[in-house]
């Protein structure tokens, strides 16, 4: 009896011992294995993309104002951040490189997550359109296999699709801002290269351009460019862009440089190599090397699951932040409401709140208020509130 209890003493001790391994191992190595399960496991081709939107409907919208307000202030047209997927059950064993306009779990963290924190800065100034688009899936910021990259430049074919519906449909000839953040910036740098910035019409009404979380190449907009790098905040027609890491994390600024993509020439996604990115602190409005203190920090708002339209408690002086070398060092929030948590997923996407919230707000109306007063005779009324839709 004792040598029966002894083997089964040790069997069950050793199984529990593998287990516990087992399971440190998966804590361990546990964004590598989401990782490895959102890969969509087919090369880009042969992953039967979902239907497109058709932006002449509103629902094709996530953000569009009522159809019977008169227009007021300048119009805003914002390509949103990655939301797809919403977490790792939400893909329910349908992984695509693209996501369906529809999907239900990215609509969500849409609504939820990334108007609230990022479209909402601008909803003062005017307002705001924000296609829903087949955005490349998380995954594809993980790696830099052609299929990745394949599937970033096939998001562009919706963001050009739905620009070209919000000029012949709802614009009527009106100044704009054009935002983007993350994968929307990406997206929006092309756009303002391909469309904006090669026409006259268009970049006459251009106010601002803003490229939030996004490394474009600063060569591609000095003074002499057509879309030049904001060098004031009083300074109309000109890009914003920024790509922020934490202060002393030297390890993600060389990874956010070794890994950046932007648009060559031919409209393909090529790495940044060694040219310098571009760098407008957000709280200076300029683009500057000097340290932007935490007093000028108008304010930072963790607004996910405000309803629209109501604005977000703001924490004031939270962060500074400095251009070095093209990446803008941003020091560690006072408020822990402002540090990232959750899972990779939740770390990898946009976070649920935005250092800079009221900054943005400030920054997009003076660059109105400098392009209504070099136009007098074209500036509509001032701003109002934009429905969604």
């Amino acid at each position: 009896m004792a040598e029966r209890r002894g083997w089964r003493f040790w069997t069950l001790a050793l199984g529990g011992a593998a287990l516990a391994l087992l399971a440190a191992a998966l804590y361990l190595w546990r964004d590598d294995v989401i990782k490895a399960l959102l890969d969509p496991k087919v090369p880009f081709g042969k992953d039967n993309p979902p239907p497109a939107a058709d932006y002449a409907q509103r629902g094709a919208w996530a953000l569009i104002p009522d159809a019977n307000a008169a227009p007021q202030g300048v119009d805003v047209f914002f390509i949103h951040p990655t939301s797809y997927p919403a977490s790792f059950t939400s893909y329910n064993g349908q992984r695509h490189w693209n996501a369906p306009v529809n999907d239900h779990g990215a609509g969500v963290v849409l609504t939820r997550v990334m108007l609230p924190n990022y479209a909402a800065p601008f909803d003062a100034v005017g307002d705001l359109y924000a296609p829903r688009y087949r955005q490349a899936s998380l995954y594809t910021k993980s790696t830099l296999w052609d299929d990745a990259l394949e599937a970033r430049q096939f998001a562009y074919g919706d963001i050009k699709a739905a620009f070209d519906a919000y000029i012949a449909r709802f614009n009527r000839g009106r100044p704009f801002i054009l935002v983007g953040a993350e994968q929307g910036g990406e997206l929006g740098a092309r756009l303002l290269a391909e469309t904006v910035a090669p026409n006259p019409a268009l970049r006459g009404r251009l106010v601002a351009a803003y490229l939030i979380d996004t490394v474009v190449p600063a060569e591609a907009y000095g003074a002499g460019a057509a879309v030049p790098a904001c060098q004031r905040r009083d300074q109309a027609g000109c890009l914003v862009a920024w790509a922020a890491v934490r202060e002393g994390d030297f390890t993600g600024a060389q990874r956010l440089l070794s890994r950046a993509m932007v648009w060559n020439a031919q409209d393909v996604l090529e790495p940044l190599g060694a040219r310098k990115p571009l760098c407008v602190n957000p709280l200076l409005g300029a683009q500057s090397d000097a340290l932007a203190p935490e007093r000028l920090n108008l304010g930072a708002a963790a607004a996910t699951g405000l309803e629209w339209g109501v604005r977000p408690a703001f924490m004031v002086r939270q962060v500074e932040a400095q251009c070095q070398d093209g990446v803008l060092r941003v020091s560690r929030p006072r408020s822990a409401l402002l540090r990232p948590s959750g899972d990779w997923i939740e770390r990898i996407r946009e976070p649920g709140y935005n250092l800079f919230w009221a900054d943005l707000e400030a920054d997009s109306q003076a660059r109105w208020a400098a392009w209504a007063a070099a136009h007098p005779a074209s500036a509509p009324a001032p701003g109002r509130q934009s429905k969604s839709s």
